[in-house]
């Protein structure tokens, strides 16, 4: 199987549904941001190669990032036949992320101040895919605006999964001794 297909040279691109588009339709966009979150929390797994944080976290992100492949599908106009919501979304999607939020911040210490971005490579390196997750969160609501489709559950994953990187990049931290970095401000 040959990786170019040389159909995208005339600045369009296929949607999985068929449809043929430019490549700055804001679908493109949407599908594009999300492939970079996927691979930025790709990035953020191969830093813990030779660390020992909790295989169940690890775990955890890396079923996101397959779960991210099928939402990317999605907003490339993919559905599977058997979803019966129109979205591979599902609530107790949501409610995972929650519960993993949850779980995670019985082990952190309580923040009382921002924190800034960094400590470990890892850690620094979700709070980068957290941007990236918020960035495609605005980019959802900009094309919903616009009078795109884009079923609320999938809006309110990605919503939720941009307070689970936060929340992912300080048990990172945690887990690897490195301490977070207190915001202070210049006039206070």
């Amino acid at each position: 199987m040959k990786i170019y297909t040389k159909f995208g040279d005339g600045g369009q691109t296929y949607l999985a549904s068929g449809i043929k588009v430019s490549k700055t339709d804001r679908r493109v966009d949407l599908y594009g941001s999300c492939d970079e979150l996927n691979s930025t929390i790709g990035l953020a797994l191969s830093y813990t190669r030779d660390l020992s944080i909790e295989p169940a976290f690890l775990n955890y992100l890396k079923s996101i990032q397959s779960f991210l492949f099928e939402i990317g599908s999605e907003l490339a106009g993919y559905v599977p036949k058997e979803s019966k919501e129109g979205t591979v979304v599902l609530r107790s999607d949501v409610e995972s992320l929650e519960k993993e939020i949850d779980r995670l911040m019985e082990v952190l210490p309580e923040i009382k101040f921002f924190i800034l971005p960094g400590g470990s490579s890892v850690a620094s390196t979700l709070h980068i895919a957290r941007t990236i997750c918020r960035r495609l969160e605005r980019d959802l609501l900009v094309y919903i605006e616009s009078g795109g489709e884009i079923h609320s559950d999938l809006r309110i994953y990605i919503n939720r999964l941009s307070d689970y990187l936060f929340v992912a990049a300080r048990f990172a931290n945690f887990s690897t001794g490195n301490e977070e970095t207190i915001w202070k401000s210049r006039t206070k």
